[in-house]
């Protein structure tokens, strides 16, 4: 039996944590992006626009630092952002998402992974990295389809032995199963617009939204 998903809260009983980001516009957004009719062009504009959100949602926690600021009325006392996390996408799907994130974070390094499914057994085969020092560092994965989660879990594994201490996973969709393979890893965050159904047969995302891959470039 795999765990509740309460939305914007902790799973209390699991190390990690899981949000599934509420909000109107998000959810309009997705409805557009699971739709069979919608083309590639404006499913790459979607998709652009639902990562911003959901970038804005993942550097809610971001560590800032005291900054004066002289207003045209008087001196106060602002904030700056005193980390850059390491964005990593997880080719090719996670670039859809990662230019807006790049907006919200123009002093971020990026790190590319890219693995692919063995559709045989859902399971990731590693094909190519090209990541930076993350010893001590944030890392935000970027997935937007986080199904069987043994991409997840690989790409996790990785920045794990690479040194991260702190781990946020972006999905735009998930299956519970998914999540729940999840639940052993500690200082992770996934955050997901929508913890959908179930998986099919061929470990297909339900209802889903398709490839994400394909629906960005084909």
């Amino acid at each position: 039996m795999f765990p509740s998903v309460v939305t914007g809260n902790i799973i209390s009983e699991r190390i990690m944590e899981t949000i599934e980001f509420e909000h109107p516009v998000a959810r309009s957004i997705l409805t557009k992006l699971r739709d069979r009719d919608t083309g590639s062009d404006e499913f790459r504009r979607l998709a652009h626009r639902l990562g911003f959100m959901l970038a804005v949602e993942a550097t809610r926690n971001l560590c800032t630092a005291p900054l004066p600021v002289e207003t045209p009325m008087e001196p106060t006392l602002g904030e700056k952002t005193a980390e850059n996390p390491v964005l990593m996408p997880v080719l090719r799907a996670g670039l859809g998402i990662l230019a807006p994130f790049q907006e919200l974070l123009p002093d971020s390094p990026v790190a590319f992974v890219g693995l692919r499914r063995d559709e045989s057994t859902g399971e990731a085969e590693w094909l190519y990295d090209s990541v930076p020092d993350l010893s001590g560092r944030h890392v935000i994965i970027l997935d937007p389809m986080l199904a069987t989660a043994g991409t997840a879990r690989a790409v996790i594994d990785y920045v794990i032995r690479m040194g991260a201490e702190e781990i946020t996973l972006v999905s735009v969709v998930a299956a519970p199963e998914g999540i729940y393979r999840l639940g052993e890893y500690e200082n992770l965050t996934v955050i997901t617009v929508s913890v959908d159904r179930e998986l099919d047969d061929s470990w297909f995302i339900l209802p889903g939204l398709g490839d994400f891959g394909d629906r960005l470039f084909q």
